[in-house]
């Protein structure tokens, strides 16, 4: 789909995965759009890439003024969105590849269709399984790191499997582990070290240790499939756990006379949340609460998205169990339980814009603020010297144009 060799690699620096690129003198300047910087809109403005970078961003009569080298390439957007490329840091699987393969060809895969609807990075994220077959899931994975040709693989979300089983989804309860540092030693090694986050129910006994061994680790924790109560969350967040997985989905609710994992989420304003905008896990008028009661920088745009999202044609299966679609989710066929979203995020993106969000807001939930939570220092804004990953979509949410590193891997102008 993409003929492009990789160009880069996945080291890292502490505890902050980046990337190094061959340097390939391309320039590229995109102009006569609506820069989404990553927190506020500039309209009638240009952004000038160079070696993997941007380099500059100025107005439109700028533009007119400037003068450029022959080799750079000039692109009119026509007046659309050029906004930093969307980071999805939870996502199973899209056009019937998936993590859930445990194996690097998958996520390949992923990477490539994943371009089409403006990801430029993104966090394979793995169910839980068992232990000989989880750890060489997440080995395969993680050497699929450097040599994909789409959105940048950032390094693994493990869902699981330290979780309640009072709030499974669609996990398998057999799966599921009480807390063992060693065993969370063994997923650390075989990942190479590129676990990124990690969902857990923090009312576990022995969470404690297990958040002080992945904070030094520099593992984003996350709150997800809990049945916590208000109690836990707070000795979780002093722990360090301040992130949250989908919420409102597979945590215990918010209740008057306990705050529960949903009330402490939206209460205190140092814990960030996930959340999935197809309008069907959660309920439109709901986003009108996120906004008044959440700091926007704290809310980040997911799919959830299974492997067969976007999928033509089924049989559809996700984890290893045939799925349905219906209702805009798709279903476990055996029981009917909701296994997961079939979202974009591009869609995602126009989804919050209808639910209440300016388009700015609703940009930097899918790109700067899901790259702060993560510590991804290069991307997730428009400004000199970040990566040149670049989403450009018109006013009907269409993507027109994706830009990974400086070189453009969709274009349709």
């Amino acid at each position: 789909m993409f003929p492009l060799s990789p160009d880069y690699t996945a080291v890292k620096l502490c505890n902050v995965f980046v990337f190094q690129y061959i340097v390939s003198m391309r320039k590229c300047c995109l102009h006569n759009g609506t820069v989404m910087t990553g927190f506020a809109a500039m309209e009638e403005c240009a952004v000038l890439t160079e070696d993997g970078l941007i380099t500059d961003v100025f107005s439109e009569r700028r533009f007119l003024k400037r003068q450029f080298s022959p080799d750079t390439e000039i692109i009119d957007t026509e007046g659309a969105f050029i906004a930093p490329g969307f980071i999805d840091t939870h996502i199973h699987g899209i056009g019937g590849y998936g993590a859930d393969d445990g194996s690097a060809e998958s996520v390949i895969e992923m990477s490539r269709a994943l371009v089409q609807y403006g990801v430029t990075a993104f966090n394979p994220t793995l169910y839980p399984s068992e232990a000989p077959v989880m750890l060489d899931a997440v080995k395969n994975i993680a050497s699929a790191m450097g040599k994909e040709t789409g959105a940048r693989i950032m390094g693994l979300h493990l869902e699981g499997p330290f979780l309640s089983p009072g709030k499974l989804g669609v996990q398998k309860a057999d799966t599921l582990r009480t807390v063992d540092i060693s065993f969370m030693e063994e997923l650390w090694n075989a990942a190479e070290g590129h676990v990124v986050n990690m969902t857990v129910a923090p009312e576990i006994k022995g969470m404690h240790e297990l958040a002080l061994y992945c904070i030094k680790k520099g593992i984003v924790l996350q709150a997800g499939h809990t049945d916590a109560k208000y109690e836990n969350m707070l000795e979780g967040m002093r722990a360090g756990i301040l992130h949250s997985t989908h919420l409102f989905n597979a945590m215990s609710r918010l209740d008057h006379r306990d705050l529960n994992a949903v009330g402490a989420i939206l209460v205190h304003p140092e814990m960030s949340c996930e959340i999935i905008a197809d309008g069907c896990h959660v309920h439109p008028d709901l986003f009108k609460l996120l906004l008044r009661d959440k700091p926007m920088d704290k809310i980040v745009l997911v799919t959830d998205s299974l492997r067969p999202t976007e999928q033509a044609e089924g049989p559809f299966f996700a984890n290893g169990e045939e799925v349905v679609f219906h209702d805009g989710l798709f279903h476990r066929k055996s029981d009917g339980v909701i296994a997961g979203s079939a979202l974009t995020m591009i869609r995602g993106v126009k989804n919050l814009v209808d639910f209440g969000f300016s388009p700015e807001d609703a940009v930097k939930a899918a790109s700067f603020n899901p790259a702060q939570v993560m510590r991804y220092a290069s991307q997730g804004a428009i400004i000199p010297g970040r990566f040149a990953d670049l989403a450009v979509f018109d006013r009907n949410f269409t993507v027109r144009l994706v830009m990974i590193g400086g070189r453009i891997v969709k274009n349709f102008f």
